[in-house]
């Protein structure tokens, strides 16, 4: 790829009430961003609308020494979490704030952190789009703002010029996939181990969501789970894994999704698929053998859901992580 003779412009707009942690994410991820000869790819700035401190949700104030100019067309704009009152509470936005991103190009690229998607929603810029938030905040944010396509379990959402993301490590994730994008994934791998940090989370991972805990007692489904984890490569049945936990395949079903938030047949899926990743991170298993070790049965098999999952082949995964891990064990 192209190496832009300026660093692409990153203004990272901090509004009062800022999630500490995700205004520090673009600084520190794209700082990792190097081109061939060391160069930084990108200059990212933390700025405040007025020039002054801006109030953290921890009780402390961050003073930006950005130039106040810097602000006013940069590459990409990204709106870190926020529990402002207005955008989080009752869909309004403060006008000069309003002004502020309704006046930006119509090049710069936006992306928020978190609940910073509750500004851009706000400021009407998600309307008719797909876009996610922090878990945790998605039931208010449908509320507010019923006219976004909220997917509430995923990492990020790339909309092209618009991307939003999850809560807090999520905002690495978008980072660096953003970076990804721009320059490829050997730029940013490097990025990822520069910070230590993941490389890769594909944006349609789900989010860690916390859900009730099952009863105790003989009544859950923890150990049937780990029954099924130990026979992956095995063509079990819904039948066969009910009649293992000793109830009804409709009793087993509910109380499965009751526990885990999905169907037993989905959540064993997902199993085979990270157990298929993990062997081709971590073997030179053949294709074929990774499908059959990992219950996906065929390479085709594995190929539709690791293209479906993460939009990647086997071969190409393998490449990008193998990579990684050689890198990171030489230096």
């Amino acid at each position: 790829m192209t190496t832009p003779s300026s660093p692409h412009r990153i203004a990272v707009l901090g509004i009062p009430q800022v999630v500490g942690f995700d205004l520090a994410i673009p600084s520190q991820i794209f700082a990792g961003a190097l081109g061939p000869d060391g160069e930084p790819l990108y200059d990212v700035q933390v700025c405040s609308l007025d020039g002054g401190p801006i109030r953290t949700t921890r009780g402390f104030s961050i003073l930006p020494e950005s130039d106040p100019g810097f602000l006013t067309a940069p590459d990409t704009l990204i709106i870190p979490g926020t529990h402002v009152e207005g955008p989080c509470t009752d869909g309004s936005l403060d006008p000069h704030l309003a002004d502020y991103l309704a006046g930006l190009p119509g090049t710069t690229r936006i992306m928020s952190i978190c609940t910073g998607a509750y500004v851009l929603a706000a400021a009407g810029l998600l309307d008719g789009r797909p876009a996610t938030t922090h878990w945790a905040h998605a039931r208010r944010f449908q509320r507010l703002y019923p006219q976004v396509r909220l997917h509430p379990d995923v990492l990020f959402v790339d909309d092209g010029d618009v991307l939003t993301s999850a809560g807090v490590a999520a905002g690495i994730d978008l980072c660096l996939h953003v970076i990804r994008r721009d320059h490829g994934s050997e730029v940013a791998n490097s990025a990822a181990r520069s910070s230590v940090v993941p490389p890769w989370r594909d944006g349609g991972q789900s989010q860690y969501i916390e859900r009730p805990l099952p009863e105790t007692g003989d009544t859950g489904t923890a150990s049937t789970r780990a029954w099924m984890l130990q026979r992956l490569a095995d063509p079990l049945t819904l039948d066969e894994v009910a009649a293992q936990a000793g109830m009804s395949v409709r009793t087993f079903t509910r109380r499965f999704r009751g526990e885990t938030g999905t169907s037993p047949l989905d959540w064993l899926l997902q199993q085979r698929i990270e157990r298929a990743r993990h062997l081709l991170e971590s073997t030179d298993l053949p294709i074929d053998a990774v499908a059959e070790q990992s219950g996906l049965k065929t390479a085709s098999s594995l190929r539709k859901h690791l293209r479906l999952r993460l939009g990647t082949s086997p071969a190409t995964y393998r490449r990008t992580f193998r990579r990684v891990d050689q890198v990171g064990a030489g230096r």
